[in-house]
């Protein structure tokens, strides 16, 4: 009966939604399907991803003698070839029919699903955009009204035409060679001799339909990979945006120590700018968004050893750092904004200068690093506002939002007089890529 063969086919865009699914699970044919060109290795690599796939289908087929349903090799050998071109098409078309030659006697099946990985090559050369072939929709009507109506997206709309009357052609094609020759090529027997009308119509539809479903999952996984790529593009932007804000920041202020030393010391002058160009030289080799902390800590030294110079005995450092955190990962230039502070805001207007402490340890498996110093303190009206404020502390909180979205905390104390208290506890990095914000 014609209701029979219509289940068979609304079955068969179930098994190829869900073929589909599998495919893109896998992260090598994830990443070939984001590539617009490939290597000859890639191209292999890809399709024997489609074969893989599609052949199953067609070996199931043919060893069970049923589950019609499940043989969608003609449509993966053309998606192959619309995806990685000629050689990715003729290559897949031969290694999913080769069940069906080999294991069913249907001969007819390897020149056949060759020939539609070809044409798939075919259509990916003619597309005006490689982005076309994701735009595929069975609608031809409105292929056919944007083709009349608008004379700039006349050739996107006649690729449109083209592509669908390529599929309707090897089907058409699959249909009256399996009619004509039944035991060398396998087909979806719509009720010959005399077929219902609804039988061929359903046929049809559902070769068009099981071509676009796996383009629209595949192009639905393109589009979040883009995301995720624009996303991490944009964070890493912002952070070089930030660092460049530090960098001449911290540049700056050392130049100002430099020009006052040069009247007063100028060997002490010739001692910075010699540390300052280790600095720089330093900062210029360096572009990671994390360094370890043993590392940051022999920048924090460098710059130290500068302005001890500038304010002599006066500036005092103490640390104790775990021996278990010199290997964990923090953001770089992290301590430096920090220390500064301290040095400017806290210490500098002090007379008799003072004491800077930096500490580090792990707890429950984070990273925990104070700075602290016992200058003139912070004002309690101004600590409200400290993390949104200047390029030293704000521009760390907006660095750590950036890196680690909430999972992270800065504990500010200060009392005016009795100096000032920052705490940072950081997850633990595992790379020395960004996580994910």
């Amino acid at each position: 009966m014609w209701e029979e063969h219509l289940v068979v086919l609304l079955i068969r865009l179930g098994v190829v939604a869900a073929l589909a699914s599998i495919l893109v699970r896998s992260d090598a044919i994830k990443r070939m399907l984001l590539r617009e060109q490939r290597t000859l290795t890639q191209r292999l690599v890809l399709s024997a991803g489609f074969a893989s796939i599609f052949g199953t289908g067609v070996a199931i087929r043919v060893v069970t003698r049923g589950y019609a349903a499940v043989d969608l090799g003609l449509e993966g050998s053309l998606l192959a070839g619309l995806l990685g071109g000629y050689v990715t098409g003729l290559v897949s078309g031969v290694l999913i029919s080769l069940p069906a030659a080999f294991g069913g006697g249907e001969y007819l099946a390897l020149p056949l699903l060759a020939g539609v990985g070809a044409l798939g090559g075919l259509l990916r050369d003619c597309a005006p955009d490689p982005e076309e072939i994701w735009r595929f929709s069975p609608g031809f009507d409105l292929s056919i009204y944007h083709f009349f109506r608008r004379r700039q997206g006349r050739y996107r709309a006649a690729f449109q035409i083209i592509f669908l009357g390529a599929v309707v052609g090897a089907e058409f094609l699959r249909l009256n060679l399996g009619h004509l020759f039944p035991r060398l090529l396998f087909s979806l027997n719509p009720g010959w001799p005399d077929p219902h009308p609804m039988n061929l119509a359903g046929g049809y539809v559902t070769a068009l339909f099981t071509v676009m479903l796996p383009l629209k999952i595949w192009n639905n996984t393109r589009n979040e990979k883009k995301l995720e790529e624009q996303n991490r593009l944009l964070m890493q932007a912002r952070l070089d945006a930030l660092s460049k804000q530090i960098n001449p920041h911290f540049l700056f202020n050392t130049l100002n120590s430099v020009s006052s030393l040069i009247r007063t010391n100028p060997a002490q002058a010739r001692a910075v700018v010699y540390k300052l160009s280790n600095i720089m030289r330093r900062l210029l080799r360096k572009h990671d968004t994390f360094n370890s902390l043993g590392e940051e800590m022999e920048f924090i030294n460098d710059y130290l050893s500068i302005e001890m110079v500038r304010f002599g005995e006066k500036l005092r450092f103490e640390k104790d750092i775990d021996p278990a955190t010199v290997d964990r990962l923090v953001p770089s230039m992290l301590l430096q904004p920090l220390v500064e502070n301290s040095i400017r805001h806290g210490l500098s207007s002090k007379v008799e200068g003072g004491m800077i402490r930096l500490r580090s340890s792990i707890r429950d498996g984070r990273l925990r690093l104070l700075v602290e110093d016992d200058g003139v303190g912070i004002p309690e009206a101004r600590l409200a506002t400290l993390l949104e404020e200047g390029i030293g502390l704000g521009n760390v909180n907006e660095r750590l939002k950036v890196l680690f979205g909430g999972d992270y905390r800065i504990r500010i104390d200060s009392q005016p007089g009795h100096g000032t208290r920052i705490e940072l506890e950081l997850p633990e990095v595992h790379t020395t890529a960004p996580p994910a914000a």
